[in-house]
């Protein structure tokens, strides 16, 4: 289980990791995974109060959320082709909200 530190500087960097990935999304991005990377980084403007919350059950029940939204625009990234610049930040973004999901529980 990681400490309320480890949780807050996780979530900080994986900010940096969504808004890279909109960055790339801006060109040529299929639609679909455009949208989906725009969920989740409104999700994770919606999750910074949970996260400042120091509930262990409503933070992991968030980054659940935001993990299956990780698996989602991968999935899309995929099957719409997506640029490798696209394709491999929407990867990043799920493996980093993986990791997090996985050492959080």
């Amino acid at each position: 289980m990681l400490q309320a530190t480890d949780i807050t500087a996780r979530f900080q960097h994986l900010q940096g990791t969504i808004d890279e990935a909109q960055r790339a999304c801006q060109g040529d991005a299929p639609q679909e995974v455009r949208s989906c990377i725009d969920r989740l980084s409104q999700e994770y403007q919606q999750a910074q109060p949970v996260m400042q919350s120091n509930d262990p059950a409503r933070i992991a029940a968030c980054v659940d959320r935001m993990e299956d939204m990780g698996d989602e625009a991968k999935r899309l990234s995929r099957a719409n082709q997506s640029s490798p610049q696209v394709e491999a930040a929407v990867k990043r973004v799920h493996d980093e909200l993986s990791d997090f999901k996985h050492k959080l529980h």
